[in-house]
């Protein structure tokens, strides 16, 4: 049997995990929490680099990071969907790995995969805890499923404050090197490759800390309302 995992984060492409949430991944992995991403597709319909090199930045971003686990599903980019056979292949590795909390796309984005995303691991967290999906494994349902807020701005229901952990997240990201600014590359420009979208990292990160009362923040929107014993545990 795998190693279990205390939190699994499941990303549409590679890099979709960096740029939600790579801070707070460093950030548990710093607590000695273990953590895996799962990446769907090899992001091989995007207009920089190809599959290979992502699936070498991929590897590059998990050392940085210190996780436990990254694996990539090889659905088709731009062409998945949230059927069956998707689905059980979903719930094997939920099933697998045994995660307490997953994280996952944004609900709504402009990437159209990203919503797909979003849906299908939302679905396949649930199904995974049903008995009669029969897969030769122990049922399992994660405690909760937070999405992480992508390109469009959304209200986060909670933030996670990762002060400490911006550099960290800022390498991982920048390890997608195909994808981001550079100024020396000689490949199309896109919407994310601009050096205003590489600065939006921290200054989004700044402006959530900047109305959560610390210096950086990540947020995230929830399925279902999070539980405190007492109110004092809210800060």
């Amino acid at each position: 049997m795998a190693a279990k995992l205390d939190i699994l984060a499941f990303g549409a492409h590679p890099d979709d995990v960096e740029l939600g949430c790579g801070a707070t991944i460093a950030k548990h992995v710093s607590a000695g929490k273990k953590v895996g991403i799962v990446d769907l597709t090899r992001g091989e319909l995007g207009t920089r680099g190809n599959a290979e090199i992502r699936n070498l930045e991929a590897k590059i971003s998990a050392d940085i990071l210190g996780l436990e686990l990254r694996k990539n599903m090889n659905f088709k980019d731009a062409f998945f969907t949230c059927d069956q056979s998707h689905q059980l292949e979903l719930v094997k590795v939920i099933r697998e790995y045994q995660p307490n909390i997953v994280l996952c796309n944004a609900v709504h984005d402009r990437h159209p995969d990203h919503s797909k995303a979003s849906e299908l691991v939302s679905t396949s967290c649930f199904l995974a805890g049903l008995r009669k999906i029969e897969t030769g494994q122990e049922v399992w349902r994660p405690k909760a499923v937070y999405h992480y807020i992508q390109f469009k701005n959304m209200h986060p229901d909670f933030v996670v404050d990762v002060s400490a952990f911006m550099e960290q997240k800022e390498a991982a990201v920048k390890a997608f090197s195909s994808q981001f600014y550079n100024p020396d590359s000689n490949e199309p420009d896109t919407i994310i490759s601009s050096q205003g979208f590489l600065e939006s990292i921290r200054y989004r990160a700044a402006d959530l800390g900047r109305l959560s009362g610390v210096d950086y923040a990540e947020g995230f929107t929830v399925e279902k309302p999070p539980v405190v014993n007492l109110l004092e545990e809210l800060s």
